[in-house]
């Protein structure tokens, strides 16, 4: 436990000195504000039609209201979350080697199982932060351009699934970091997010996303999945199973590999 808690401090310290930590933020806070523009030239025919490609683009969203807008909220949130939170665990593995730190950190005095539990701790926590921005963001900039047809029972259900898309994209992110460590930098790992997402995109439309672990958080946000989009215990099973990979995978890598 000594181990863990020195590397995470040291983890909390190289956070503090970069900035692509309040990057992350930014993005986290861009993304439903433009959402709610979105929202708000749905809502005024004038201004859509003055702003042309971007009011047609609007129109294309269905309600705008705030059921509307809050199944916008969690589409973007599977879909930007993963970009966003894989980001954030190949930035974590990835810029040891970019960085050329890798091996002053298998020197230090310190276990290397440990340091790793301590980058994937920093991952999580980072991953909850630019959630919660996400969804307060989300909420006040709904109210900032004044979304219609609010309702406390609708706000519920969309919180408790927000958080749910939220922890299964947070955990589908971490093989993220194997591939940081294997392609030694954030390229391989950049590349695998992309791939994921179009694969799972793909999985979606043919019926099998229910069995694509960076499928499934995406299917959670849909409001009456057809045949082959419901999720199942078998589901939740293989992206568990995915996400333990993924950890599993780079500690053996920190413990085996040839870092030369």
């Amino acid at each position: 436990m000594k181990n863990f808690i020195i590397a995470f401090r040291t983890e909390l310290i190289k956070l503090k000195r970069s900035v692509i930590f309040p990057a992350t933020l930014i993005f986290f806070v861009f993304v439903p504000s433009m959402m709610a523009l979105l929202m708000w030239v749905a809502r005024n025919p004038d201004a859509a039609a003055k702003l042309g490609m971007v009011g047609t683009k609007a129109s294309l969203f269905g309600q705008s209201d705030w059921n509307g807008y809050l199944g916008l909220l969690l589409q973007g949130l599977a879909s930007i979350g993963m970009i966003g939170f894989g980001f954030v665990a190949a930035w974590v593995f990835g810029r040891e080697y970019m960085d050329k730190t890798m091996k002053d950190m298998l020197a230090l005095p310190v276990s290397r199982s440990a340091i790793v539990m301590a980058k994937f701790a920093l991952i999580l926590i980072w991953s909850i932060l630019l959630t919660i921005i996400m969804f307060i963001a989300g909420i006040s900039m709904g109210f900032a351009v004044g979304v219609q047809g609010w309702a406390a029972a609708n706000f519920s259900a969309f919180s408790i699934t927000f958080f749910r898309v939220a922890f299964l994209t947070i955990l589908v992110s971490f093989p993220v970091a194997f591939f940081a460590c294997y392609g030694r930098g954030i390229v391989a790992p950049i590349s695998f997010v992309i791939i994921a997402l179009i694969i799972a995109n793909f999985a979606g439309l043919v019926g099998v996303g229910s069995w694509f672990p960076w499928a499934i958080p995406g299917l959670l946000t849909i409001a009456e999945p057809t045949a082959g989009m419901i999720l199942t215990p078998a589901s939740f099973v293989i992206l568990g199973l995915t996400s333990a990979t993924g950890v599993a995978a780079t500690l053996l890598w920190w413990r085996h590999a040839d870092h030369k």
